[in-house]
């Protein structure tokens, strides 16, 4: 029997990663957040202080770095044995790891670790091209998005909440700059499937959304 995947694709902010964890808690399945993978990868890069449009060097970096997730109430990331959970959210890992995960080289690399995740009982996995490359034959599909404004005022506010200083307009900006970049890469693009449901969660709730997400899988 093949192992179901659900995923659920989208821009960043669209709410991805909350209902994605909401369901597969739900659902007792196991839970990918492809975003942290990228992030993590970022991360890395900014640590070892080295030229981002050095393909060979970031494809390196890929392939040796140590990544442990912990799905609790809320995702722990660790790469190479330190907690970066605190980290991730940063517009500058944000920016850096959409640029790395434009190259096809990076993503070759990657591929694979992503769908190491599709384990028993079943997979709910979130990020930009679930449904369109790494599980092209997901049981179902789900593409969640909201517009640019909604989600800069959510990223503002969670860094507010985490203490970290915030500017709305200049968020948005890069939001949308990034969706740009995203949409438009040759490898992968940001892109909704044929046969995903599409869910603009600008005026809805998670519970909501998460609601919707389960009907659909059920």
């Amino acid at each position: 029997m093949k192992i179901p995947v659900l995923t659920i694709d989208g821009p960043s902010g669209a709410g991805k990663g909350t209902v994605s964890r909401a369901v597969a808690k739900k659902m007792g399945w196991n839970y990918l957040d492809s975003g942290s993978i990228y992030r993590s990868l970022a991360i890395a890069v900014m640590k070892k202080k080295c030229d981002i449009t050095d393909v060979d060097t970031v494809v390196n970096i890929a392939e040796t770095m140590k990544l442990e997730f912990e799905c609790g109430d809320e995702l722990v990331v660790k790469l190479d044995g330190k907690d970066i959970t605190s980290e991730l959210p940063f517009e500058t890992i944000g920016n850096t790891a959409s640029i790395v995960a434009a190259y096809p080289k990076v993503r070759a690399v990657l591929l694979q670790k992503q769908q190491d995740f599709q384990q028993e009982p079943g997979l709910v996995a979130d990020g930009r091209d679930m449904g369109t490359i790494v599980f092209p034959n997901a049981l179902k599909k789900v593409y969640l998005t909201a517009s640019a404004e909604e989600r800069g005022k959510r990223r503002c506010n969670q860094l507010l909440e985490k203490g970290n200083d915030a500017n709305l307009a200049e968020i948005i900006k890069e939001i949308e700059v990034r969706d740009r970049r995203d949409q438009e890469r040759a490898t992968a693009p940001l892109k909704k499937s044929d046969n995903a449901l599409y869910i603009d969660s600008s005026d809805l709730s998670i519970e909501k959304v998460v609601e919707e997400v389960l009907n659909l899988v059920r």
